[in-house]
């Protein structure tokens, strides 16, 4: 049973301490914003990946090499969260033709899932590389592939969220040689000396041209896509003068053909590595000269231009004797004259 007052108390007697009247406040503030109305659900984002603007494509024996970087963001400035895809479009037209625009391209040749782009590319970086046959090759020499991409995500219901496509990039297909074999690289003094033997007729068949180019290629680690154009050369050799001893380089050489602003490249020869090493001795002193004063011979030379000179040994030799180091210790620079 509950408690009940006592009948000789009269109800305006009651008093309630503070603490009590705060927990009622604070009990009726909770009940009145329990019963107010909640605010409708907000409505899910739509990923709309924002448009891929480095687009570029270049040729490398019978494929296009299409490089871009992929989105991270969606068109209201947030980041993606949803499975990212990219859809490919392609155009081919004869060379006297006009370039086919981009809106021209109204359904994707590929589509790369979400699995594919992380085999492709981890930094966010893709080189994707569209091969032809050998038929297609020789069918469609001398003829202009046009190439656009654009993200792509899923909403509700799996419907399709596509991205703005890029601007249009094209590049005509050119006749070019097999890959550049036996890359070799040796050190001097000076330079690091790279050779190669040239990769034989045209994939036409066709014998290779007396102007053929090569293009050299250096990175310091030897991952993909850490290989940077070192130099342009008309001769099967180079040599690199821009190196440092005891530092490892990677180099690798791809044929190079032009047709007016168009470039082409074989594809790359194996990677050669080499780690100079400085086992070469000093120039040798020039100018020698001996100059008598009272009790003693004066030695002087022009001074080495090496930086990693240490110093000079002075030698005597008297007439029919053997030759002897006169000085204890490296002389660090010669005498002044």
């Amino acid at each position: 049973m509950g408690a009940s007052l006592p009948r000789s108390t009269p109800l305006r007697a009651i008093r309630f301490s503070p603490a009590i009247k705060l927990v009622s406040v604070a009990a009726l503030a909770c009940l009145i914003m329990a019963c107010g109305i909640q605010s409708p659900p907000l409505p899910p984002r739509i990923e709309r990946p924002v448009q891929i603007t480095d687009l570029s494509v270049t040729q490398q024996g019978r494929a296009f090499v299409l490089r871009f970087t992929l989105p991270v963001n969606a068109t209201d400035g947030e980041r993606l969260t949803k499975p990212l895809e990219i859809q490919i479009f392609r155009t081919v037209t004869p060379s006297v033709a006009p370039r086919a625009p981009a809106q021209g391209m109204s359904a994707p040749a590929l589509t790369l899932s979400s699995d594919d782009l992380r085999k492709l590319g981890e930094s966010g970086k893709v080189d994707y590389f569209w091969r032809l046959s050998e038929q297609e090759y020789a069918a469609t020499l001398g003829e202009t592939y046009a190439f656009a991409v654009r993200g792509l995500t899923h909403g509700f219901r799996n419907r399709p969220l596509e991205g703005e496509s890029s601007p249009t990039v094209s590049a005509t297909l050119l006749d070019v040689s097999g890959a550049p074999f036996d890359l070799r690289a040796r050190t001097t003094e000076k330079a690091v000396v790279l050779t190669w033997v040239p990769g034989g007729n045209l994939l036409s068949g066709k014998p290779l041209p007396d102007f053929a180019e090569y293009r050299v290629f250096r990175s310091e680690s030897g991952t993909p896509g850490s290989f940077a154009s070192l130099a342009d050369t008309i001769a099967p050799t180079y040599s690199d003068a821009d190196f440092s001893f005891d530092r490892t380089y990677h180099y690798r050489v791809q044929a190079l053909f032009k047709a007016g602003s168009t470039e082409a490249l074989s594809d790359h020869s194996a990677t050669v590595e080499i780690t100079p090493r400085d086992v070469f001795p000093p120039t040798v002193p020039r100018d020698v000269t001996a100059i008598y004063t009272a009790g003693a011979v004066e030695i002087v030379w022009t001074p080495s231009a090496e930086p990693d000179l240490a110093g000079y040994n002075v030698y005597r030799r008297e007439a029919g004797g053997a030759e002897s180091c006169v000085n204890k210790e490296l002389v660090r620079t010669p005498p002044r004259r």
